[in-house]
């Protein structure tokens, strides 16, 4: 059972996740989280809101609290993805592959790396655009069977998918919060207000 299950669902203790980290001695092993548990952890520490959703049905009513919240309905979306489109088009929102006027950018992705809690994409969701040519404002849409320990993981995942032709442009985005444009230890790096619609398909 994953963890968002656990979180939905019905709640129950284990003695280790119950035993304060300080009360543990020094020498023992490190407790070893389970792999959603730990995307959960990281990926909010970077700033990221994520939707677990159960159903298809909950991803669009997921969808569309997210324009309610920030007044999206009938803006321009820049998304280069032509599935996601069909999959979402009975939504007022105007889906174009250019604009500079943009709400947001909605994209898929080819994984979600819980060791740092960042989003692994490609030019098969960016094309060969840069992160900062696109929205302050992402919505991802992935499912848990997507989640993996590390970014070599990932990078192994996308070379055994793509065996006839390995994508280009394979990045991360890992700064949730567009203010820490600001901050010193997040210089170089291109922070986005990112939304992860997170669909159960295990």
């Amino acid at each position: 059972m994953s963890l968002f299950k656990k979180l939905f669902g019905p709640k129950s203790k284990t003695p280790d996740s119950t035993q304060p980290a300080q009360e543990r001695g020094k020498y023992m092993p490190e407790i070893k989280l389970p792999i959603d548990e730990k995307f959960t952890i990281t990926f909010k520490q970077n700033g990221g809101k994520f939707l677990y959703c159960d159903s298809l049905d909950e991803v669009n009513q997921a969808f569309t609290n997210i324009l309610d919240e920030n007044d999206w309905h009938e803006k321009e979306v820049l998304c280069l993805d032509e599935n996601l489109k069909e999959k979402f088009k009975s939504f007022d929102v105007m889906f174009q592959k250019k604009s500079h006027n943009a709400a947001f950018f909605f994209s898929t992705c080819e994984y979600l790396v819980a060791d740092n809690g960042s989003i692994l994409v490609s030019s098969n969701q960016i094309a060969e655009k840069k992160l900062n040519d696109l929205p302050d404002n992402f919505i991802i849409y992935s499912t848990t069977s997507q989640l993996v320990d590390t970014i070599g993981e990932g990078l192994r995942g996308i070379k055994n998918k793509h065996t006839k032709s390995i994508p280009s442009n394979i990045t991360t985005i890992k700064h949730f919060q567009v203010a820490e444009e600001k901050d010193f230890l997040s210089y170089g790096s291109s922070s986005k207000n990112l939304y992860l619609l997170l669909l159960e398909d295990l």
